[in-house]
């Protein structure tokens, strides 16, 4: 996998990915454009996003929806790294309570890449809800 990043002007940097997608990111603490620990954060909540739906629908669950809110606590010294990361999956249809179950913990203890890795280094909590469809 590659990818490059270009600096545009002031703070703001251009992010192209291997797959041909661009992306702005803003090192002003995300005052025109998500910041690179912004991005970090909501591509943990994409990758486990991606495992989770996959394991209902391979459970032959109908998921309706699947949202993930995420809070992340970042250390004060320099450099700011997280500390703590929350998932919490609000999942929507009519959901067996074991299968979400299943799906969460297995995607941030087996099969987030995301996950696993800030794992190494940072605590990673993860609730869910189930809306009825």
């Amino acid at each position: 996998m590659k990818a490059s990043v270009k600096w545009c002007e002031e703070m703001t940097f251009l992010g192209l990915s291997n797959s041909g997608h661009r992306l702005v990111m803003d090192g002003n603490a995300g005052a025109t454009a998500p910041s690179p620990m912004e991005m970090v954060l909501m591509g943990a909540g994409g990758c486990s996003s991606v495992d989770v739906v996959s394991s209902l629908k391979a459970q032959n669950q109908p998921v309706e929806a699947c949202e993930v809110l995420l809070s992340g606590t970042r250390r004060d010294p320099s450099p700011r790294l997280f500390t703590k990361i929350n998932l919490h999956f609000i999942v929507t249809g009519a959901l067996d309570d074991a299968c979400v179950a299943k799906a969460v913990v297995e995607s941030l203890e087996k099969y987030c890449s995301v996950c696993l890795m800030l794992g190494k280094g940072v605590e990673m909590t993860h609730s869910y809800e189930i809306v009825k469809g």
